[in-house]
């Protein structure tokens, strides 16, 4: 691998999916934070989009496939699209809210699927119930992004004032 930027990146990245297995809250993990985490830090966008999303299959291929799969795979998508964002604006503020807008968009897009026909009636009504009753998920879905979030970005700002020469590759 030419760039040797990629090797504490990817590590930390794999440390990250790992959280999938280790006992924890419901949606209290670090796939957003990775996936946010790649997009800021990966420059090959195909690789920052490509790496979380194979992560998940195959994390998911240990853990179970579902049927909202199609909607969090997007979503996760959209997190690496967030991260892009960030590359050249890597400050607490940006991190944070970018975390905040994954979380919250994963919320909203996640849940459709189960108030659209899956366990609750197609009413306005029955997406609040849906929605309410998410609302336990969203909050750790929130803590785990922000926790993950500063772990991973905190930790590869330690190991790039470490070694200096990670924060000046492309």
């Amino acid at each position: 691998m030419k760039n040797t930027r990629y090797i504490p990146v990817i590590a930390l990245m794999l440390i990250a999916a790992l959280t999938r297995f280790i006992p924890h809250p419901f949606n209290f993990t670090a796939i957003g934070a990775m996936a946010l985490f790649g997009g800021a830090t990966i420059n090959d966008k195909r690789l920052a989009f490509l790496l979380p999303l194979v992560v998940m299959l195959l994390t998911d291929l240990i853990i179970g496939f579902h049927n909202v799969m199609i909607p969090v795979y997007a979503c996760f998508a959209f997190t690496v699209l967030l991260g892009v964002f960030l590359q050249k604006k890597q400050k607490v503020w940006t991190i944070a809210s970018a975390s905040i807008i994954s979380s919250v968009v994963f919320f909203l897009i996640t849940n459709l699927p189960f108030w659209f026909g899956i366990r609750y009636p197609n009413t306005f009504g029955g997406a609040m119930e849906s929605y309410t009753l998410a609302l336990p998920f969203f909050t750790n879905q929130l803590a785990g992004d922000l926790f993950y979030s500063a772990v991973l970005f905190g930790t590869f700002a330690l190991v790039k004032m470490r070694f200096p020469k990670l924060a000046k590759q492309n």
